[in-house]
């Protein structure tokens, strides 16, 4: 009787165990917006890099090429976005959806830069050797940019106790490449109460 007690005590905690540690998955859409830990996530991304990028093509730089340059959009190559904020924040996610807005808006050209830049000149160079004269890509044919945007995202903790107010500013900056003129500075600020 006792033996069947334990196993029927063992069996049962099994079981309970194995509800409690059961985890479910549940598919959402990307774009819907949750926020479980609080920290820097998706939704944070894409909305700073739609807001950010519609304050850009808003401002008096556009305007001012486009006139200097008889109507010619402007070229951008978006470089490094720091991280210095206190999280691990993956900041290429944010430079994507930055270079996507662009991309959509239809107001500026885009040029790749950095590792992919790299990427498409090694590419050109394995031509020069292994593909047909008809087809391979010529050296010095790129697309130069005008402006390069660069930033970063940074941020300040407040807590006590089971409070905490997390705060993320997002700086960026459009500068003119052949002159290093600064043409536009922007910000966007975010901040996220949680309560434990």
């Amino acid at each position: 009787m006792m033996k069947r007690n334990l196993l029927f005590i063992t069996a049962f905690t099994g079981y309970v165990l194995f509800i409690a540690c059961n985890r479910h998955v549940t598919r959402i859409d990307p774009s819907e917006q949750v926020d479980i830990s609080g920290r820097w996530n998706n939704t944070d991304s894409r909305l700073v890099a739609e807001d950010m990028t519609k304050t850009i093509l808003g401002a008096k730089w556009l305007t001012d090429h486009m006139a200097a340059k008889n109507g010619q959009r402007p070229v951008v190559i978006v470089g490094f976005v720091t991280n210095k904020s206190h999280e691990h924040i993956e900041a290429e996610t944010f430079v994507k959806d930055v270079e996507q807005s662009f991309i959509t808006s239809q107001r500026v050209r885009l040029v790749q830069g950095g590792k992919k830049r790299e990427e498409l000149r090694a590419e050109k160079a394995d031509q020069q050797t292994n593909a047909t004269v008809s087809s391979m890509k010529k050296f010095g044919m790129e697309q130069g940019a005008d402006y390069i945007l660069q930033g970063s995202i940074n941020s300040i903790v407040d807590s006590h106790k089971r409070k905490k107010v997390t705060y993320y500013q997002v700086n960026l900056e459009l500068t003119n490449i052949e002159t290093n003129e600064v043409v536009w500075i922007g910000e966007k600020k975010i901040a996220k109460y949680i309560k434990n």
